[in-house]
């Protein structure tokens, strides 16, 4: 049965969503699964905005033919390349053979690379600011190259001013029967995983992402329609907002992560006697992770939304803890930046980890390391307790 959903009065979803892959693009846990959206639009020429992945091409043809309801398809505009949205493009030239595929020339050579299908003579390249009129809508396509394949691009609907923003304003989760953001609490249930989405598949490239706001701020805006999860329809400059944060690496909000590495605990135990203090001092915004059984693509969003960031870690095989390299590789890789860091490091014999994760932040961009640090040699002493007071007030100040 077709499960399509209508946005206006000719424009329809026709995506799905999957429940059960367990990563995203192999690499993201997805405990709430992920939608992939599909558009098409009912005019004099009927138009599909991106088509799905193939693990939902049963459930995306039906509600395709559903919508269609026996017209032809004119047009397969094509905003980005990644599988999970070109995945059906063969077939949906199989079935309908005079689709004309709409797209920019680094578009062709992607489709050329994917599928063995004659690619020239249906398709129609544009470029920047070029238009094509469907009978009542004009639409017009904006480059959005490396947000975050090279050949993306979005699409504008000067009609019905609907902005067809590819993976842009995208989150992780299925959808559960409601498309709209504001038929859900999208702040409690979904900005985490929108906050998640965007810093380990997009967050890498803020200045681009910039490039495409500066672009879409040109145009009147009064709905986003993205590859993944709900569309907008309403209050749009909120979530708008939350994309500056992230692509200018501003944090989202004054308070403190705490990263920690533990084998036996004693490292632990310094992280959470340096939370306790901070709690005394006021500070409410405090949350603390463990790096071995927190997955990376976590902690980094979590890194994105705060302003301070305490790693807390021990020496092992004289570098650092496997989980914590992992995660600092992960900062450098996704461009992280603009942070203010503390340091608790852990050596029985040769403690080495605060200059390993030193060196790994000087390769950053404006971050700012604290003097007050704390070196243990095995596990915390009270005699510490003046060092760890001093950590947490330089802490305070800098939140101020």
């Amino acid at each position: 049965m077709q499960c399509t959903k209508k946005i206006k009065e000719d424009l329809f979803w026709v995506g799905s969503s999957d429940r059960r892959l367990a990563l995203f693009e192999n690499a993201y846990p997805i405990p709430r699964g992920v939608s992939y959206n599909s558009y098409v639009l009912l005019d004099e020429k009927t138009v599909m905005f991106d088509t799905a992945d193939k693990a939902v091409s049963e459930q995306f043809f039906e509600n395709v033919e559903y919508v269609l309801n026996g017209r032809p398809l004119d047009y397969l505009i094509v905003n980005h390349m990644e599988p999970d949205h070109c995945a059906n493009i063969a077939e949906v030239v199989l079935r309908y053979p005079d689709v004309k595929l709409v797209g920019n020339a680094k578009t062709v050579t992607m489709i050329k690379q994917f599928f063995n299908i004659e690619v020239d003579s249906r398709t129609e390249v544009v470029k920047e600011g070029d238009t094509l009129n469907t009978g009542k809508h004009t639409l017009t396509f904006l480059m959005a190259p490396m947000v975050h394949w090279p050949e993306a691009m979005v699409t504008y609907d000067v009609t019905d001013k609907t902005l067809f923003s590819a993976d842009a304003f995208g989150t992780f989760g299925a959808l559960n029967g409601n498309l709209f953001a504001d038929e859900v609490n999208f702040e409690r249930d979904w900005l985490d995983d929108a906050r998640r989405y965007f810093v380990n598949i997009v967050g890498k490239y803020g200045p681009q992402v910039q490039a495409l706001l500066k672009k879409a701020s040109t145009v009147e805006i009064q709905t986003i329609c993205p590859l993944h999860g709900p569309v907008w329809r309403e209050n749009l400059g909120w979530f708008i907002d939350k994309y500056q944060k992230w692509s200018t690496y501003t944090p989202e909000e004054k308070g403190v992560l705490i990263a920690f590495a533990s084998i036996y605990g004693h490292t632990e135990n310094a992280a959470q006697a340096l939370a306790n203090r901070l709690g005394d001092l006021g500070v409410k915004n405090i949350a603390m992770y463990d790096v071995s059984s927190t997955h990376p693509s976590v902690l980094l969003a979590e890194s994105f939304r705060y302003s301070n960031i305490v790693l807390a870690c021990p020496t092992y095989n004289n570098n650092l803890f496997t989980a914590m390299e992992t995660l600092m590789n992960e900062y450098e890789a996704h461009n992280l930046q603009g942070r203010t860091v503390s340091i608790i490091e852990n050596g029985s014999w040769a403690p080495t980890s605060g200059k390993l994760l030193r060196a790994h932040l000087e390769k950053m961009k404006n971050m700012t390391v604290l003097e007050d640090s704390l070196t243990l040699k095995s596990a915390l002493k009270e005699d510490q307790a003046e060092t760890i007071e001093k950590m947490a007030q330089a802490i305070v100040a800098s939140l101020a």
